[in-house]
């Protein structure tokens, strides 16, 4: 079982939820950022990824890596520069890591990366688990080279785990509140056909995910980090509009609008993942929320609170 964890990315939405959570655990955290921060009983260290320097005690007597950092898919316009800057922050910072494995002979164990159900592409209706092609266009390639920084890991006996995140919802951050936006100011509308399977997940679980993967030995490669039951853009819509009682509009956001205002950004709330978690529960794992409605509920009840 994990007893010393580093965390990259921490102070991204799934990072700030995970470092109390394995806190409360009993184990001990470690985080490395690019600037200095305080975070209670957390050791800090820095790096720099794209100068490929790294303070070496970060390592010492740890036995799990948590790979969490790189820059946002969505954050900006999908420039070739930018595309470079998203492949080269998760690639070049799992590279870092390893070498820096090797210089220190750091006896790390475990090293579990994020990923995204990106990696599949857009499939329409194919139900696609883990053994599933890696599909095409930019954010399958991304996530093709994310894992595959991952895996050279391998090499060194270490045991890699790529948890493929899907749609997170969460009170403070991320997917759900892009698309909670437009909905407020009652201009909600499902986009494009409304009919591309969004593959959710609750804060809560991936969390629960993370600290599964780093304390079950077993879990290995690639795992579909989504609830058992995905739904539509549209029904996703009108499910965050009846929580804050706004209508949505019967027409649809056609792909062109989207296209004109996103450019190939416009692939993120298009694309269709019917994704499924086999692997993850075939390991076992017990979902805090399976239901829509019930981790809807859970975020917009505490919101109000």
């Amino acid at each position: 079982m994990a007893k010393n964890i580093l965390i990259t990315g921490a102070t991204g939405l799934v990072g700030k939820q995970l470092i109390p959570a394995l806190q409360e655990k009993g184990y001990k955290v470690s985080i490395l950022s690019r600037k200095q921060t305080k975070i209670k009983d957390v050791d800090v260290f820095l790096w720099d990824v794209y100068k490929q320097t790294i303070d070496p005690n970060a390592l010492k007597d740890i036995d799990t890596i948590i790979h969490l950092a790189g820059e946002g898919i969505a954050d900006k316009k999908w420039t070739d520069e930018r595309k470079k800057e998203i492949i080269d922050s998760r690639v070049l910072s799992a590279q870092l890591l390893y070498k820096t494995i090797q210089e220190t002979k750091a006896t790390v164990t475990t090293f579990i990366s994020a990923s995204a159900v990106g990696f599949y592409g857009d499939r329409d209706n194919e139900i696609l688990a883990e053994t599933s092609e890696v599909g095409k266009g930019f954010l399958s390639e991304c996530c093709k080279l994310w894992e595959n920084a991952a895996d050279e890991g391998l090499e060194l006996g270490i045991r890699v785990v790529k948890i493929r995140i899907g749609l997170i919802l969460s009170k403070d951050d991320g997917a759900l509140k892009a698309m909670e936006t437009p909905i407020k100011l009652f201009v909600g509308a499902p986009l494009g056909s409304g009919k591309q399977w969004m593959p959710w997940i609750h804060l809560d679980d991936i969390v629960k995910i993370f600290t599964k993967a780093a304390e079950d030995e077993k879990m290995n490669g690639p795992y579909n980090a989504c609830a058992p039951f995905p739904v539509s853009n549209k029904f996703l819509t009108k499910a965050i509009a009846g929580k804050i009682n706004r209508p949505v509009w019967p027409i649809h956001i056609p792909k062109f609008a989207l296209k004109a205002i996103m450019g190939e950004m416009s692939i993120l709330p298009l694309m269709s993942n019917n994704t499924i978690a086999k692997k993850l529960l075939e390991a076992g794992y017990k979902y805090a929320y399976v239901n829509l409605d019930d981790a809807l509920n859970s975020i917009y009840n505490e919101k109000r609170d």
